[in-house]
Order: C-alpha cells, then structure tokens, then sequence
C-alpha cells in the first residue's frame, strides 16, 4: 500500500474530530420515572407507588412504559362516565370525549379543565408530547394532532392508567 491511500484530507479529518468532540460533550439527559407531582401529598416513594399500584399500572403510571395496544377492557367502553387517574384518582377525562381511534388505546380529543400536564419526550428520537396527571405526575400516554374535530387533538390513553366510573 501507498502512503496516499492513508492520506486523510483536512475536511475527513475535521468532521472526525468535531464528531469525537460532540460525542464526547454529549450527555444523555436523566429521565424521570413519571413527572413531579403537583400536589406534595401525591409525592409519594417509589415503594408506596407499589403498593398502590399494579404491577402494570406501576409500569406506566411510574416508569412511563406503555400497554400493549388492544389489551384495555376500555378501549371498547362505551357507557357515559368519567374517567379518574389510576394512580391518584384525579378526574381526568370524560365519556364525552371519548371517540374511537382505531390505535388500540383508549382516546380522548380533550382532558376536563387542569386535569392534565404536559412535557415533550424524546424516547423514539422525535419530539412527542407526553401528558401526564397533573396531580400526582403519573404518565398518562401521548397526545398527537390527528384526532377529530373541534380539537384535532388526540390524547392516547394507556388503559391500566386510568379508571372508568359510569355516570
């Protein structure tokens, strides 16, 4: 081999070290299990959560996993009611907004008035809005801009993270 197959040129070789740098700067954000709670009496340790909760409900509510899709006796309720935090038991939604999205995950197109909070998450590499409970933090799901009218919004629920109260 020749010297000139090693030859690197000055461009190769500055995209080589500005990539060492900012893999070297790049530190990977903490992510909290849940979001704050809002109110000081739901800040409760991790093992009280368990005893509170399901081992799934746990999952979601703390850990911000995710149901598998078509598994909520809830996805199919259709009576009129309320739908409460599992965690905190928090009113969060209402039949009313209920509407059938085809996603396998109980959808609402609006939360009732302060119910809910929301940050953005990057766990699939995109930006995605996740909610959450505004009173004890517990991960709810996602809401997405492809639900029905008149809010074009769609808050995709995680089932075993909330509780249905007929009316």
């Amino acid at each position: 081999m020749s010297f000139s197959s090693f030859a690197v040129s000055r461009r190769s070789l500055l995209v080589a070290v500005s990539a060492g740098l900012v893999g070297s700067l790049w530190r990977t954000r903490q992510v909290l299990a849940a979001s704050k709670a809002d109110d000081p009496q739901w800040d409760l340790s991790e093992e009280a959560w368990r005893q509170r909760l399901s081992p799934a409900a746990y999952n979601v509510l703390r850990d911000e996993g995710t149901e598998r899709p078509f598994t909520s006796p809830l996805n199919n309720e259709k009576r009129a009611g309320t739908y409460y935090c599992a965690g905190c038991d928090l009113a969060l939604f209402s039949s009313e907004a209920k509407f059938d999205s085809g996603t396998g995950w109980p959808s609402f197109w609006q939360p009732l008035d302060g119910a809910i909070a929301t940050k953005v998450d990057f766990k699939l590499i995109l930006p995605r809005t996740e909610y959450h409970c505004s009173r004890c933090g517990g991960h709810q799901g996602h809401v997405f801009n492809d639900g029905p009218r008149p809010t074009g919004k769609r808050y995709c629920n995680n089932g075993v993270a909330l509780r249905f109260q007929p009316a």
